[in-house]
């Protein structure tokens, strides 16, 4: 068997401590343009553009492209013939949007971010002005109208997802002399932003490990990108003590709970099933690779923690076999009802599902970081070139990520270093000595319970399983056989 050098699980907290609300979110105003260059943000900020794309990126994929050069080309080809990244796109704002319950409306919000993305992407490469003007008015629109994010819980996945797809967009057009941003500002400040840093503290009153790793990535993706384009500090500051040491099960030793001796730590969510393992690697790896264009190093945090996670997930959705170790996360309502969840191995994938969430990943560790990633290394070349929204299905999931990591991120080796090289100052909670491990145990097995009826907080995604299967494109014959087998093999008591 393997030996496991950390058996830390999830976090036995079951209730949360009694806080008050989550402090308001730094007034934001019209502040001095800031230099293009991360390297040259120093102490005044914020480099910008500077979350997944810095201008030293956008300069590469223009030239790359420009060049003719593979396997840029093929990535750029990709974005050209998405429907979303064409100028003639009209954006549809609403005044509310809602993801969950009655009413929801919030296809048409994620189908617009990526349109405003896409274009502002396809801007810097090609140089058309047309695509620029397009993303610009898409997020002025929306800026001009949007005032409320409704629905059950679900409200605060469109918070975390929409939100950090929102700043991403935004950042690629900032300096667009018709670009409202100040007001845009307000809309991500105001709107999204504050779902996501209350969730982060009360998880919708449940307990705070009720809800899997990829709602708490989401916030947290939510709070960094918008504390980045808004230079708050303090929340950018928020946000990275969260993926260091947050209670919840999207801080990096919830999420990556058992390191094994061969180099792999486990995925929780690995023990739910594919799909959503996925979304959350590929929300801690655009987490990871906003920090670090602001010279904030979570890639390399904990002995590269996240390398093995991924490494894990990637060997897994192959079809590889991966060891697994038991856990049992609390679940329920803060003085309500309760109850748990054991899960005791790895769920059976479909080796063709695939997320354009590899490419980043896979660069980052194995071009600038120069180190050894082979599954990272085989299921990027296998997933690729990668696409963007529009191009992994209808439903939300395939829009979860904002994609083109082919275009994005492909790079050159470069001389490994010890961390990123910007020099944006982080906040000093972001840069803060970590402290030790708080100690963890598997719990035993216990009886599920069920909730309340209208307990929305126990809506936890469990139903975009449907989605992500109709996303992907599930072959039944591969998932299944992988699925029987390795139920066969827990029928005989064998560690995955």
């Amino acid at each position: 068997m393997t030996h496991v050098t950390s058996t830390s699980l999830i976090s036995r907290r079951t209730m949360l401590k009694a806080t008050g609300a989550v402090g308001a979110v730094g007034a934001v105003g019209a502040g001095t343009t800031l230099p293009a260059s991360p390297a040259s943000a120093a102490d005044s900020g914020y480099a910008h553009p500077g979350l997944l794309h810095t201008t030293t990126d956008l300069a590469r994929m223009a030239a790359k492209v420009k060049a003719g050069a593979a396997p840029y080309t093929a990535g750029y080809a990709r974005l050209t013939a998405n429907r979303h990244a064409q100028s003639g796109w009209t954006a549809n704002p609403q005044a509310t949007v809602t993801r969950g319950g009655t009413g929801q409306n919030y296809v048409i919000l994620y189908n617009d971010i990526h349109a405003a993305y896409q274009n502002g992407l396809r801007y810097h490469v090609s140089g058309d002005s047309a695509h620029a003007d397009t993303a610009v008015a898409i997020l002025n629109a929306w800026s001009a109208r949007l005032t409320a994010l409704a629905g059950n819980a679900d409200r605060f996945l469109a918070a975390g997802l929409y939100g950090y797809q929102f700043a991403n967009a935004a950042e690629l057009v900032r300096d667009h002399p018709d670009f409202e941003l100040d007001r845009f500002k307000e809309m991500l400040s105001g709107v999204f932003a504050p779902l996501s840093d209350s969730f982060l503290v009360k998880h919708n009153d449940a307990v705070v490990s009720n809800y899997w790793t990829n709602w708490d990535l989401a916030a947290m993706a939510c709070v960094l990108a918008t504390g980045i384009l808004c230079d708050d500090k303090a929340q950018v500051g928020r946000a990275v003590d969260y993926f260091k040491h947050g209670e919840g099960l999207g801080s990096i030793k919830n999420a990556i709970p058992v390191v094994y001796d061969d180099g792999l730590a486990q995925w929780l969510e690995a023990g739910r099933d594919q799909g959503h393992a996925l979304l959350g690697v590929g929300l801690m790896g655009t987490f990871c690779e906003m920090a670090w264009n602001q010279g904030i190093d979570l890639y390399g945090y904990d002995d590269s923690r996240f390398l093995k996670g991924a490494q894990y997930v990637a060997k897994w959705s192959m079809g590889g076999e991966v060891p697994f170790t038991a856990n049992t996360r609390a679940k329920g309502a803060v003085n309500g009802w309760s109850g748990s969840e054991t899960v005791t191995g790895a769920a059976g994938v479909d080796p063709a599902m695939t997320r354009p969430i590899w490419a980043m990943i896979a660069n980052h560790y194995t071009k600038r970081r120069g180190l050894s990633a082979s599954y990272l290394t085989r299921i990027a070349a296998k997933s690729g070139p990668e696409g963007g929204g529009g191009d992994y299905g209808p439903n939300s999931g395939g829009y979860d990520q904002l994609g083109f990591g082919t275009l994005a991120f492909t790079r050159d080796r470069s001389t490994p270093s010890a961390g990123p090289s910007p020099t944006a100052t982080p906040s000093a909670a972001a840069s803060g000595a970590a402290s030790a491990p708080r100690p963890q145990t598997a719990s035993s097995a216990s009886a599920s319970a069920t909730p309340a009826s209208g307990k929305d907080l126990a809506a936890t995604g469990s139903t975009d399983v449907l989605a992500w299967s109709a996303t992907a494109g599930i072959t039944a014959v591969a998932g299944g056989l992988l699925l029987l087998r390795r139920r066969d093999k827990a029928r005989h008591g064998t560690t995955e």
